[in-house]
């Protein structure tokens, strides 16, 4: 059958209104079996904001096209091919996403809510066969190296012309999967952080070497789920059954109370002295302790003193810790969605890999001893801090100290700087500066 290509697979191409029209109106045709129709190919399509919305894209090739906030609520997309497509906030609930390859997919906090998802490809993005080709069926069966050649541009459009070993992870952060069916989907390696799976249908689902801390799972099927080797940390599932899912080799969150009378102590001393400004309790002196993979959700550790602590992979969403001394801490991985560090100290701190959407790192204001505001503030210090793909999305930096600092391949979409120091800091896309 025809295929309706676009402009170039190699680049971007942009569709006025009246282009796209067309593509999708012989697509229509073409599902229908009728004269005039071919296969929409939208590969490396510029389409973000589009609505799609209750169409019939059945087998469509949409790789490497940006969707980012489109609308896709309803579409039948079953068997397309997805590969490294950008959909990142977009509405794709009730859709049918049989069968289709999403592999190295861009769906950051996309809405997936009671979407079929069965059967589907969300494994890395890596030239290794995939999708419907990888199960010979479908279109992509008849030419293959065609696939291969557009996944390869998208490939290398992902990676910014780089190789990246094991490929590009499919990164499902904070999507929205609330009741979505991924029976006998194949998740591994996925990146999963802080999704909300609850009463979602995991059923035979592969989820090796997924990166579920702080997802929510409650309530999910998770008959013959597999989790060999998942990073777990601080996910959330309560009213599961796990009697028949293979977890044994998960990393799990290690609760407080496993942490030692000492540890425990000085956590329960610091809240009642920030509760009674003072009054009782003592402050913290955490400096140098082992609260890797720690289960410290909503913990007000403000003004603790935490330097040089080992908080690896550290499950921190919405934790409180304003003015919180964290200098040469190690915070890789660590989940620190919600969490608010105003007025913190992270100079020096490593912070690769961490989340910290949405997080507060302004200035802190400054209180007497019987918690009036004094009018002053204190910025958070961040110098020399190694951010490097760091999440920071949505992330308060104002007048922060980001000198030295580096932000290599951190995600920074709508993070607010306003007032930051940003002498000889390494931002995302640009060469350490000089002076």
């Amino acid at each position: 059958m025809p295929t309706a290509t676009t402009p170039t697979a190699q680049s971007i191409s942009f569709f006025r209104p009246d282009q796209l029209a067309e593509v999708l109106d012989r697509h229509a045709r073409w599902i229908k079996g009728q004269p005039g129709g071919a296969r929409a190919n939208l590969a490396m399509a510029d389409l973000e904001g589009v609505d799609l919305s209750q169409r019939d894209l059945r087998g469509a090739r949409l790789v490497g096209a940006r969707l980012a906030r489109g609308r896709l609520n309803g579409t039948n997309l079953a068997g397309a091919d997805l590969f490294g497509v950008d959909l990142r906030d977009a509405d794709i609930s009730r859709a049918n996403l049989m069968q289709t390859d999403l592999r190295g997919a861009r769906l950051r906090a996309a809405d997936f809510s009671n979407a079929n998802l069965k059967g589907a490809d969300l494994r890395a993005g890596t030239l290794e066969p995939g999708g419907t080709a990888r199960r010979g069926t479908g279109p992509d069966a008849q030419d293959a190296e065609s696939a291969r050649q557009i996944h390869k541009a998208a490939l290398a459009r992902l990676q910014n012309g780089m190789t990246a070993e094991g490929g590009i992870p499919t990164d499902l952060t904070g999507a929205v999967l609330r009741g979505a069916n991924l029976s006998d989907a194949d998740l591994s390696g996925a990146v999963l952080q802080n999704a909300d799976l609850s009463g979602a249908v995991l059923t035979g689902a592969d989820l090796t070497g997924a990166r579920l801390n702080g997802a929510n799972l409650s309530g999910a099927a998770l008959d013959g789920t597999r989790f060999d080797k998942a990073d777990m940390v601080g996910t959330r599932m309560a009213d599961c059954d796990l009697s028949s899912t293979r977890i044994a080799t998960a990393q799990m969150t290690r609760p407080i109370d496993s942490m030692g009378s000492e540890i425990q102590r000085a956590i329960f001393d610091h809240e009642r002295w920030i509760d009674s400004f003072g009054q009782r309790g003592q402050r913290a002196d955490l400096d140098g302790a082992d609260l890797s993979r720690a289960d410290l959700r909503n913990v007000n550790l403000s003004a603790a003193s935490l330097r040089g602590a080992n908080l690896s992979a550290a499950a921190l969403t919405g934790a409180r810790l304003m003015m919180t001394d964290l200098s040469g801490a190690n915070l890789e991985g660590a989940n620190l969605m919600g969490a608010d560090l105003s007025g913190a100290n992270l100079s020096y701190a490593m912070l690769t890999g961490a989340d910290l959407t949405r997080v507060r790192l302004g200035p802190a204001a400054i209180k007497d001893p019987s918690g009036r505001p004094t009018g002053r503030s204190w910025a958070a210090n961040l110098m020399g801090a190694d951010m490097r793909g760091a999440l920071l999305v949505g992330t308060c930096l104002v007048q922060a100290n980001l000198s030295d600092a580096n932000l290599d391949s951190a995600d920074m979409d709508g993070a607010d700087m306003a007032g930051a120091k940003l002498q000889r800091a390494t931002l995302p896309g640009r060469p350490p500066r000089r002076g």
